[in-house]
């Protein structure tokens, strides 16, 4: 995958990891655009490749009365107003067939969310607009799995698809990142560690997914240790209070520090 090919993603000659990060979800203009700010600045500071990462929807929810989000065309008209604002490339989730061509009007990356990854109407939806297709990996799926959904995709005559981890179950309660499987599915595409999913713990009786932000540093430093071509960072300025995956999130406050420290690293990769 031709990382220029992306419209507005910068410093895609830095040698650097790239970065998708954003909240969960879109709350508002105001939490988009003071998040995005932020990221910015930093990612520009660092030259990394930077996309912005915000779901219009929230369509996997555990309990019927949580937060699934502020109105589709809404919160699709703020990921295109962050990217017109900042001049960077928006990536977002699509859950139906429909989803597809409504979403690419307004992003430049479709993602796939993990549970619907094999769902062969999706994906082919996906590919078919012609977007950048960001597949996560089913947290019930092997990674040489993963060959046959990247396939689906450059079947449509769409070559710009990404995998991204974002751990295995473990257990009901649990999930775990399996660092041979990247390796493995780089093979198949570029590949991305979703740090923050995949220190998800969900399934918990309250209804409410837990989580470990306490390891995102460790499990960011060892994805670009293994050598991921990209890091998938959910962030808020106030975790706590975020309508969606409050549980796992990093605070934005410490997202310069891990990213400082993860250049840092692949320096160290690059050099080997």
């Amino acid at each position: 995958m031709n990382l220029d090919l992306i419209p507005k993603l910068k410093h895609t000659q830095s040698n650097n990891f790239f970065l998708l990060a954003g909240p969960c979800a879109i709350e508002g203009e105001e939490m988009a655009l003071r998040i995005a700010e932020k990221i910015v600045g930093i990612t520009n500071k660092l030259e990394i490749p930077y996309i912005f990462k915000g779901s219009f929807k929230k369509a996997n929810r555990s309990r019927i009365d949580s937060f699934t989000g502020i109105g589709d065309e809404k919160a699709l008209k703020i990921l295109k107003k962050v990217s017109e604002t900042f001049d960077v490339p928006t990536v977002t989730d699509i859950h139906e067939v429909s989803d597809a061509a409504m979403a690419a009007q307004y992003v430049d990356v479709l993602q796939i969310p993990a549970f619907l990854v094999r769902q062969t109407d999706l994906v082919v939806a996906a590919a078919q607009t012609g977007k950048v297709v960001n597949l996560k990996k089913g947290q019930f799926m092997s990674p040489e799995s993963m060959k046959h959904a990247v396939t689906k995709v450059t079947d449509c005559n769409n070559k710009q698809v990404l995998i991204t981890d974002r751990g295995t179950m473990f257990g009901y309660q649990d999930m775990i990142v399996d660092f041979r499987g990247i390796p493995t599915m780089k093979q198949f595409a570029p590949t991305v560690l979703d740090v923050t999913h995949s220190l998800q713990q969900p399934n918990q009786s309250a209804g409410v997914t837990g989580g470990r932000p306490e390891m995102i540093s460790t499990i960011a430093r060892a994805g670009i240790a293994v050598g991921v071509d990209g890091i998938f960072i959910e962030t808020h300025f106030d975790p706590k209070n975020a309508k969606s995956d409050g549980a796992n999130m990093l605070d934005l406050s410490l997202l310069e520090k891990l990213l400082t420290d993860l250049v840092a690293i692949r320096k160290t990769v690059n050099a080997l």
